[in-house]
């Protein structure tokens, strides 16, 4: 008799079609919208409009994409994000 081991892995279905992961940004009582807006900009490479709208849909929302990519290079931008003390995490 043998016995055969099934292994379930969980695969986020969005990365198994385009292999793409993304920055979400969560709503916090502490940083400030100019806080919020000026690390956006500077870490995400954000235009000043496109940052503010982030800002806005985290606030009213809860939460934001504020970034896709590959993993690899969306984690260093993640952690200067939770760096400066914003939400944040790669998914």
């Amino acid at each position: 008799m043998s016995t055969k081991e099934i292994v379930e892995e969980k695969i986020d279905v969005s990365e198994l079609l385009n292999g793409q992961s993304e920055i979400i940004l969560y709503n916090d009582d502490v940083n400030t919208f100019d806080h919020v807006i000026e690390t956006l900009i500077k870490v995400c490479d954000h235009t000043a409009e496109q940052a503010e709208q982030c800002a806005i849909l985290v606030h009213y929302t809860g939460k934001c994409t504020v970034k896709t990519g590959e993993f690899k290079k969306l984690k260093p931008q993640c952690l200067q994000l939770l760096d400066a003390g914003l939400s944040a995490e790669i998914q």
